[in-house]
């Protein structure tokens, strides 16, 4: 009986030990289930994007008039206030004036008098010069008549045989020298009536023209003196009061038109390719109270040297004149819109060197590839994938960091989709909230 007791201890000792050693075997052997990484996936889509450019900016007005007098002189009357608003045309302010106003009156009196004296040069009688050459115009044409007729007188008798060829010669010199008179007195009597009242008339018109100058220039002194808005626009500054002295140097109000405003924003170079004057764009208040819809106008063609970024002017509309001109507002620009970009979650890409996109794809053989892409377009939570990646496809949303190529994984929410796992999750925060 003791061999036979012994031999049954041996056996279950035996037994045992197998037992235990199968036991460790199980332990460090995972199960198939076990060695699979469990990852989520979200499936490469068509959907609409936007590639929007954000900026700082500061508002301007869109037009404004710092108003200078040309004149210096105390301030008479104010018929505006700052905050007044004003149109283009309206009396502002008038300047103290009535020491141009004399001037001016003074040189109106100028005026009428050089007109008085031209007209006294136009009805004058002719010059004693131009008489006396009137009188030998008479005189020698007296004298020519007298030798024409003692020359015809001759000729008569010459022809009848009462005189003598000699005496008929010497009338007729006579003639020629008579006629040769007659024509240099009446030319005379032409130039002295020509220069003559040419240059009188000349010398009034001009005394005439300078007085009507020395008027229009004491006119427009006077005028000077009352101020005029350029613009449509409120009253943003008048920092004199009535009787201060305006200077010719220093605004004396300034007209600024809010009905529109202009955000100035400077935009990095790598952006600037996107731009163009036209793209809509949104004026949105530093505390995102308020925003105005408006567009791009205006892309600076050349950068600052010092920032390397490029200035871009965005004009909308102002209604009530809510944005004031100063105030640093956010500018958001649609530069670009692509109605079936492929997109994927923005999560999906791994970090790897700068200038490459890598992110895992599971394929049907349930394996993680590691794929490159080129992207595109970037929003807050997705990207635009250019090429790399096709429709339909599943790319590693959450478990692909440190994952190896070609590893075995488990899906862990196959067939959602991102909207689907957001509106998943935001079901289970409402579920939890109640």
């Amino acid at each position: 009986m003791p061999n036979h007791n012994a031999h049954l201890k041996s056996k279950t000792a035996a037994a045992l030990g197998v037992f235990l050693l199968a036991a460790g075997c199980s332990q460090n052997e995972p199960t198939e289930a076990e060695s699979e990484a469990p990852v989520q996936v979200a499936l490469v889509e068509r959907v609409p994007m936007q590639r929007i450019i954000r900026a700082q900016g500061i508002l301007h007005p869109f037009d404004q008039a710092n108003i200078i007098p040309k004149i210096t002189a105390p301030v008479r009357t104010f018929y505006v206030n700052r905050g007044s608003r004003v149109r283009k045309g309206q009396l502002l302010a008038v300047l103290e004036s009535r020491d141009l106003a004399a001037a001016s009156v003074e040189a109106k009196g100028a005026v009428d008098q050089a007109e008085a004296g031209l007209r006294s040069v136009t009805a004058a009688t002719l010059p004693e010069e131009i008489s006396k050459a009137q009188a030998d115009v008479k005189s020698t044409r007296e004298a020519l008549d007298a030798a024409q007729k003692m020359y015809e007188s001759r000729k008569e008798l010459l022809q009848q045989g009462a005189l003598a060829r000699r005496q008929v010669d010497e009338a007729n010199v006579a003639f020629v020298q008579a006629r040769s008179q007659y024509e240099i007195a009446v030319n005379h009597l032409d130039t002295l009536e020509k220069v003559g009242r040419d240059a009188d008339t000349r010398q009034a018109q001009a005394q005439l023209e300078a007085a009507k100058g020395r008027y229009q220039g004491a006119e427009a002194q006077l005028e000077y003196s009352r101020i005029y808005s350029p613009i449509d626009g409120v009253v943003a500054e008048r920092p004199l009061y009535a009787g201060e002295m305006a200077g010719s140097g220093t605004p004396l109000l300034t007209v600024m038109d809010v009905s529109r405003v202009i955000a100035r924003a400077n935009v990095p170079a790598d952006q600037m390719s996107f731009l163009k004057a036209g793209d809509p764009a949104t004026i949105t208040a530093s505390d995102g109270s308020a925003e105005l819809r408006g567009k791009v106008t205006v892309v600076s063609p050349a950068l600052d040297p010092g920032s390397t970024t490029a200035e871009i002017w965005i004009e909308a509309p102002n209604p009530a004149a809510k944005f004031k001109p100063g105030a640093s507002v956010q500018v958001s620009i649609v530069a670009e819109t692509v109605a079936d970009a492929i997109a994927i979650p923005l999560v999906a890409i791994l970090p790897s060197e700068p200038g490459a996109s890598t992110v895992m794809v599971v394929g049907s053989d349930s394996l993680a590839h590691v794929r490159e892409i080129q992207t595109g377009i970037r929003e807050a939570d997705k990207v635009q994938v250019l090429h790399g990646l096709e429709p339909g496809e599943q790319v590693i949303v959450v478990g692909g960091l440190g994952l190896e190529d070609k590893a075995k994984v488990r899906i862990e929410n196959a067939g959602e989709k991102t909207g689907d796992k957001t509106e998943k999750k935001n079901d289970e925060k409402t579920e939890k909230h109640d």
